[in-house]
């Protein structure tokens, strides 16, 4: 699972990277080239099954981000995204906004003042004029090809058209394609478009340390701005938790339980990340490995096998498969076969 970080300008993206990442990568001066970093997706569940499987190896689920530059015109000015940044955030598989909430006397906004939420507003804006340029690259080109095609072709290429042009309307009103209410049908007609309005989104506010009481309550308002079943939002320090998790993890803890900063950005960004996509893991533990792997929630147990290896999956037979809860329960599977969870 890949999350492109994105944002205006010293809004402090490649802060958040670091912070979610435990990255040191210079925060000043302008990058052209993507930066890329894994995270461990925190989850106590396997840190207990390898305390009870003493396994010789522990993988946890992971979320890979990148850190991508912006164009060297900046946004705004182009009324959407494209060239080699579009192919950049095509890839992705969620992408995360940072809005700059804190205040800097040594580095003006781009746009003069501090707004988060007006930021968050033109670069979702940004993905949907971008997606409108798509559209109006591909729709003449159906009408191309109804040149010469046959009866089905025709049929075929009318319902592609039908759905892009009501696509199309909506975007114009300025709603996003995952607010448009596509059916699970209509949204894997639209998946080899490499629209951006399409994809999940995680908003986060950074904020200054002198911003920090206030986070409750910076999280209430940008929670009920920015809505919706493919949306999450956050705000973080993220220069704080930039410099936090470069600590000894004791130090760290000690560190935040006297700043009361609660959770790390780490955390924080992997869970909403995963959650965004709806992901979820399950584990396959032994005395060799005790594993997590990252699957779509709802996926059925012949694909998941899948994602094992290619072959588990054309030689499916059967799974057995456990709670995680019964098999803390039992201590291990010959007590769970015992009992009839497995």
């Amino acid at each position: 699972m890949e999350i492109g970080i994105i944002g205006l300008p010293w809004a402090g993206k490649t802060t958040v990277f670091n912070a979610v990442t435990s990255g040191n990568l210079a925060v000043t001066g302008y990058s052209d080239k993507p930066n890329i970093g894994v995270a461990k997706v925190p989850d106590e569940r396997i840190e207990k099954l390898a305390d009870m499987y003493n396994p010789k190896k522990v993988i946890s689920a992971q979320v890979t981000y990148v850190d991508v530059p912006p164009p060297p015109e900046g946004f705004g000015k182009t009324r959407g995204i494209g060239g080699e940044y579009l192919n950049a955030l095509q890839s992705n598989d969620a992408l995360m906004v940072v809005t700059r909430a804190f205040e800097n006397p040594s580095v003006a906004h781009v746009d003069e003042t501090i707004d988060p939420t007006r930021d968050a507003e033109n670069m979702i804006m940004e993905m949907i004029f971008s997606d409108i340029g798509v559209l109006d690259r591909r729709l003449p080109r159906i009408e191309d090809s109804y040149k010469g095609a046959n009866s089905q072709e025709r049929g075929a290429l009318t319902q592609e058209k039908e759905l892009l042009v009501k696509a199309k309307g909506k975007l114009e009103d300025g709603i996003a394609l995952k607010d448009q209410g596509l059916s699970d049908d209509e949204a894997k007609r639209m998946v080899g478009f490499g629209f951006l309005s399409i994809k999940p989104l995680i908003l986060v506010m950074n904020i200054g340390e002198n911003q920090l009481r206030q986070m409750e309550t910076l999280e209430k308002e940008i929670a009920g701005v920015f809505q919706g079943e493919h949306v999450r939002t956050a705000v973080v320090c993220a220069q704080l938790e930039m410099e936090l998790v470069q600590m000894d993890p004791e130090e760290e803890r000690e560190f935040r339980e006297d700043m009361g900063v609660g959770e790390s950005s780490l955390s924080r960004m992997v869970k909403l990340s995963y959650d965004v996509v709806d992901q979820i893991s399950f584990f396959t533990v032994g005395e060799d490995e005790v594993r997590a792997w990252e699957i779509p929630r709802n996926t059925i147990a012949q694909h998941a096998a899948g994602t094992i290896h290619s072959d588990l999956q054309r030689g499916f037979i059967r799974a057995e498969v456990i709670s995680y809860e019964n098999l803390v329960e039992c201590g291990g599977l010959g007590e769970a076969r015992k009992r009839g969870f497995l």
